[in-house]
């Protein structure tokens, strides 16, 4: 089945939070959400940009249910306040897109002392599902879609002595761990939900090779040397744009056949249209087992369910 944004559902009455939606995979999410009726909450770090990508959805979908709210996943702090004021606002969501990230930075910490990648695409995002999900579990059936990348393949399981490669940092190393981390938590979370017997669903997926400001922001970075100018041509001239990038976290999202634990992907993993993925690599469960355990020691928030 060929899934395109005419083939997402009715969203009326539903409320969708995404990260990262004042560009690239995060806005075009989010516009998709909007243009099928959600109430979408676009949890960004620059209200500024956040204020504009609005301004671009409503454009295309006027009288948009949008609602704006300051979200930096480098500091515990921000993601808490963010996930209080979400929670106190809306006592059900029925979609969390964790889509921000960061790829191949320099050596770099957050405000909380945590690995910059790891910290963002990692930390920041358990901690806001974690203080979500009475929200998420109040909903007839929740979706937690975790935003990953081929660069998961690459990565290694968390390593609990040296977690963060302090003293051996490689840039894509790095991001690779960190996307696996995002891999693992995403499973992991549907795992939980299940031994919880509660309706609420987790799912991965990833874009493939889309053209977006990740790879140009890494080369302004200059953390990821001459690969992440390699990679930022190649998405330029051969990468999908961001509205296609972004259709296998839609699809995972949305697409009433999907179900928890699934991985949505593009169909010739660069490119193509989105399809449910296999989910691969050997020794999941205990990664996942060292991945919580890191998890609650770094952040001193438990997922509880």
């Amino acid at each position: 089945m060929v899934y395109t944004r005419d083939s997402i559902p009715d969203l009326h009455g539903r409320v969708a939070v995404v990260t990262g939606a004042n560009g690239g995979l995060g806005l075009e999410t989010a516009n998709a959400f909007a243009a099928k009726g959600a109430h979408v909450v676009s949890a960004v770090r620059d209200l500024e940009k956040g204020a504009e990508a609005l301004g671009q959805i409503r454009a295309e979908t006027p009288g948009a249910s949008l609602e704006l709210v300051e979200l930096d996943l480098g500091s515990q702090a921000s993601v808490k306040r963010a996930a209080e004021h979400i929670a106190a606002t809306h006592s059900s969501i029925d979609i969390l897109v964790n889509n921000a990230g960061v790829m191949a930075m320099p050596e770099r910490t957050t405000e909380d002392g945590y690995e910059m990648q790891l910290g963002i695409d990692h930390l920041g995002h358990w901690t806001l599902t974690a203080l979500l999900l009475p929200s998420l579990i109040a909903a007839p059936a929740a979706r937690v879609v975790t935003v990953t990348s081929t660069a998961h393949h690459f990565g290694r399981a968390i390593d609990l002595d040296n977690p963060y490669l302090r003293g051996k940092y490689q840039p894509w190393l790095v991001y690779g761990n960190a996307k696996l981390a995002n891999y693992h938590f995403g499973l992991g979370l549907d795992a939980r939900f299940r031994d919880a017997g509660v309706r609420a669903q987790s799912l991965i997926a990833h874009p493939g090779l889309s053209h977006t400001d990740l790879q140009t922001r890494t080369v302004r970075e200059g953390g990821g040397g001459r690969m992440a100018a390699f990679f930022a041509g190649t998405a330029a001239r051969r990468g999908m744009p961001a509205s296609e990038g972004a259709m296998p976290q839609i699809r995972a999202a949305t697409d009433p056949s999907a179900r928890g634990g699934q991985f949505y992907g593009p169909r010739w993993m660069n490119t193509g249209r989105a399809v449910r993925v296999p989910v691969l690599r050997l020794g999941r469960r205990r990664a996942i087992e060292k991945l919580w355990a890191f998890s609650e020691a770094e952040t001193s928030v438990p997922i509880s369910l």
